[in-house]
């Protein structure tokens, strides 16, 4: 069976439509042309490449803390997406209730783009999403995990870390940010998203450079921890990045369909329910 027929969970899009939501006019960034994608198209596209499920996650390019486009694209999707959103520190109990009402598993901390400092002192919040149930889905990179990691391990939250902690390509394994992160595996609350692989590497295309990195994460995690994801529609991308080639990396570099599965299909769905 390709690879393309296989069931499959994406564990991190987003929708950018600012046709229809417009971007607030203090962003610090607004994606256009080819980095939009609207809700119509994410669904196309999935059906395109037998993309069952996805996991939305809200941008702070273009929309900061307003979630409207995310929640909207979400109730368009009659139960093919779930979301993780954008918040205040100071959410409220109640704030957060409400965004898991509405499909929402989680919520966002963009430390590459706010810095440590912001969410220095957060803590709150991470016992209000472990008290929820919730995710903290956080995106790193080089060696900002380091700081943030103790408040982490800490908190009892459910704990996702995009695009391989994004670690710094050529300073190898031993790399303090990237230590930690292997680290974050013995909690066994701690899951890790296998993408963002064009944000690692200083290679071409297959990027050579970034598998070590996948192996180690899949060593420390294992499978069980362990998901997929494409980052459409490639928000800031620095080249061409094709949808069914990133899927055949996948089917080249975990040749077992029982791993595939796994990773692809069974850890994400037991993580956020969508056959449920």
């Amino acid at each position: 069976m390709s690879i393309f027929d296989e069931p499959k969970i994406d564990c991190h899009v987003h929708v950018l439509d600012p046709a229809r939501f417009a971007y607030g006019a203090a962003t610090h960034y607004r994606p256009a042309g080819q980095e939009t994608g609207t809700a119509a198209q994410l669904m196309q596209m999935m059906d395109a490449y037998g993309v069952r499920y996805a996991l939305l996650v809200g941008p702070n390019s273009g929309y900061g803390l307003d979630n409207r486009c995310l929640l909207d694209a979400i109730t368009r999707s009659h139960g093919r997406l779930k979301g993780i959103a954008v918040v205040d520190n100071d959410a409220t109990d109640a704030e957060l209730a409400s965004l898991k009402a509405a499909g929402v598993v989680g919520v966002a901390w963009n430390v590459t783009h706010f810095g440590i400092e912001h969410y220095a002192g957060a803590a709150a919040l991470l016992d209000r999403l472990a008290a929820l149930d919730m995710f903290i889905d956080i995106q790193v990179e080089h060696d900002q995990l380091v700081p943030l990691a103790p408040m982490l391990v800490r908190s009892n939250a459910r704990i996702l870390v995009d695009h391989c902690g994004r670690p710094t390509a050529a300073d190898g394994l031993e790399q303090p940010g990237f230590q930690a992160l292997l680290a974050l595996a013995a909690t066994r609350r701690a899951y890790v998203k296998l993408s963002g692989i064009a944000k690692i590497t200083r290679e071409p295309w297959p990027h050579d450079d970034a598998q070590r990195y996948v192996d180690a994460l899949v060593g420390a995690f294992t499978l069980d921890a362990c998901m997929w994801a494409s980052d459409w529609p490639y928000l800031r991308a620095t080249g061409r990045i094709d949808y069914g080639v990133l899927l055949k990396a996948v089917e080249r570099h975990f040749a077992d369909p029982a791993a595939r599965r796994k990773m692809l299909w069974s850890t994400p769905d037991a993580l956020f329910g969508f056959e449920h």
